[in-house]
């Protein structure tokens, strides 16, 4: 097994995490190494990934980025990522960095140039003739990927980092790029970094499809993320076991990236109706097959609602406080669940290639077991009111997590109770 299949990220919004400013600073601040003082935290709740986003200088919200060798000012200097990733590696967790090359901000310079210069710049065909933007924000000038020059520029931010200590790359808006361009890129890369490790963010489409023909290693999950809230609203596990079946179809081929939470969406706390779903719905995140990600401030059950508006992702993104201890929270009964079910993740690490097979399926009971060769676990679920009888293979079930009756074919599982056994 590689390294990336025995990863569970942290993931934090850098500039948010920090209480940067909104807009870009001059004078360097050295704020990364708050995000330095939470380590503990993440290697003590079980992971062993830190997947940042956006660090480079920007104008804004760091997705508008103007300069991709230089840390955002607001972070600090380049010195204080290096700090960040080395006490990381000191610690044995992984870095993942948030590459934004599909748009810049207009700040950036070769758009600066072309700016001034029009068809003189240097840097023109960088851009589109009709210097688009990307999905209607006029401040985010799309890439044109047709051009070498652009492929040699990624190639070389990449690489950059990659020699100063990162362990992979979060592509973004990777689904508005041509996988050719991402083919290119990532073969160049992975000639001097074979271990590189390689997710594109792609909300739709054929996930398979697109990780053969770019080159990636895994890409984000959502068709999973969507199904796992909205299964458990709707008391519909009917459309759970439909998700699960065709993530069977994709860890064919790779591993995908699952998450119930990111810096893009509405915080899982806020998205279930019924809080005591937020168990279940991590439950299913930590048994099924994939690359798993906590989004920071979830383990607490933090809230907040995604909205589309200037600053509306404010809620999501929040300032944390400078020592995990003084977060409401901490230590508390959600914050433990993590740890406890993060625990049986990294038992069994075999999961990470897991096939899911349906036993019992009704729209408040749901029963399946995982595997994959030898290896094999026992998932309960019950959203309903009453106990819930389920199915499972026959085998000596044990109770390794959770609360159900086992019996050698199945389990009675308490009001909306669940529980993890193994065989």
């Amino acid at each position: 097994m590689r390294w990336p299949d025995h990863v569970i990220w942290w993931h934090a919004y850098p500039l948010g995490f920090v209480g940067a400013e909104r807009a870009a600073a001059t004078a360097p601040e050295p704020r990364l190494g708050r995000i330095g003082d939470w380590l503990d935290h993440l290697v003590g709740l079980g992971c062993n990934g830190l997947a940042l986003g956006p660090v480079f200088a920007s104008e804004t919200h760091g997705y508008d980025t103007v300069d991709h060798f230089r840390v955002d000012p607001r972070l600090g200097g380049e010195d204080d990522l290096r700090r960040l990733i080395d006490d990381a590696s000191r610690k044995g967790v992984r870095v993942l960095l948030d590459g934004v090359f599909n748009h810049v901000g207009r700040g950036f310079g070769p758009f600066a140039d072309v700016a001034a210069k029009g068809d003189a710049s240097p840097y023109r065909k960088w851009f589109h003739d009709d210097l688009r933007t990307f999905e209607g924000h006029d401040r985010l000038v799309t890439l044109n990927h047709a051009e070498p020059e652009v492929a040699d520029y990624v190639t070389e931010v990449m690489t950059h980092w990659l020699e100063r200590g990162i362990d992979g790359w979060r592509l973004d808006a990777a689904y508005a790029v041509p996988p050719e361009f991402w083919h290119t890129v990532t073969d160049r890369v992975r000639a001097r970094f074979p271990d590189a490790w390689f997710v594109g963010e792609v909300i739709h489409g054929d996930y398979a499809s697109l990780v053969r023909q770019s080159g990636f290693d895994s890409v984000t999950q959502y068709e999973l993320w969507k199904a796992i809230w909205s299964s458990l609203n709707d008391r519909n596990f009917f459309e759970l076991a439909h998700a699960l079946d065709r993530h069977n179809g994709m860890l064919a081929t790779f591993a995908p990236q699952t998450f119930l939470g990111n810096h893009d969406v509405t915080r899982i706390a806020t998205r279930l109706t019924d809080r005591r779903d937020l168990a279940h719905a991590l439950v299913v995140l930590m048994t099924v097959g994939g690359v798993p990600s906590v989004y920071a401030g979830d383990e607490f059950a933090f809230e907040g609602v995604k909205e589309e508006r200037e600053g509306g992702d404010d809620a999501i993104r929040p300032e944390f406080p400078p020592h995990p201890g003084d977060v409401p929270g901490h230590g508390d009964v959600h914050h433990r669940l993590y740890q406890d079910l993060i625990g049986v993740r990294r038992r069994h690490p075999w999961l990470v290639r897991a096939q899911t097979t349906a036993e019992t399926l009704t729209n408040t009971a749901f029963s399946y077991t995982v595997g994959d060769g030898q290896e094999r676990l026992g998932v309960v679920l019950n959203t309903g009111e009453e106990p819930a009888k389920v199915g499972l293979p026959a085998a000596g079930w044990t109770c390794a997590a959770g609360d159900a009756a086992f019996t050698a074919d199945g389990a009675v599982v308490p009001p909306a109770g669940w529980a993890i056994a193994e065989p």
